[in-house]
């Protein structure tokens, strides 16, 4: 269990003292399993990093076979039965982020005010969502407190997992007033 952040250094967004009750918890729901050694590494190099930040849970659900030139339709279908893995996954009370393309491009420090902002409101649970290959399901989308788009860039979904959860123990670094390369 990773212990509560309370922080005796001036807040750098806000010049205030930082301190939550208790640690954040952070989600990641994502459709599909990491498949690629280097990026299973990765990832586990993050998850263990952010102990020292939260508490993280990483959830993956499985995703549909996808077909060479879908249909409109059927990638809806594809995509309905991915947002019903992730939305049993995904519990009513907390804090819903999904990332989008169309989402809202943050700096770091940006993405860790908004994370800081929700442990001094009380919000302590964050979810990250990241859909399949085709995206989320516009329920989902609706459903999300925040879109967030991590790039203008296209990044492989899997992908994804990784830079996210770099950006979210980044914005712990810069929350706690912690050095991290830039």
């Amino acid at each position: 269990m990773a212990p509560a952040i309370c922080d005796a250094h001036p807040n750098v967004l806000e010049h205030r003292p930082v301190c939550y009750h208790s640690p954040m918890q952070i989600q990641l729901i994502a459709v599909g399993k990491l498949k690629e050694k280097y990026l299973q590494q990765a990832v586990e190099e993050y998850k263990k990093r952010l102990t020292a930040y939260c508490r993280l849970e990483t959830i993956e659900v499985a995703d549909e076979a996808t077909i060479e030139e879908a249909s409109p339709a059927q990638e809806q279908q594809i995509k309905a039965k991915e947002a019903a893995r992730l939305a049993k996954a995904l519990s009513d009370d907390v804090f819903c982020v999904a990332l989008a393309i169309e989402g809202k491009n943050f700096s770091s420090e940006g993405l860790a005010r908004v994370i800081e902002e929700k442990g001094l409101q009380g919000q302590s649970k964050i979810s990250f969502l990241i859909g399949g290959s085709m995206g989320l399901a516009p329920y989902l989308l609706a459903r999300a407190d925040l879109l967030l788009s991590l790039s203008t860039l296209t990044f492989p979904h899997q992908m994804a997992r990784l830079i996210l959860l770099e950006q979210v123990y980044r914005c712990f670094k810069i929350i706690r007033r912690e050095p991290y390369h830039k």
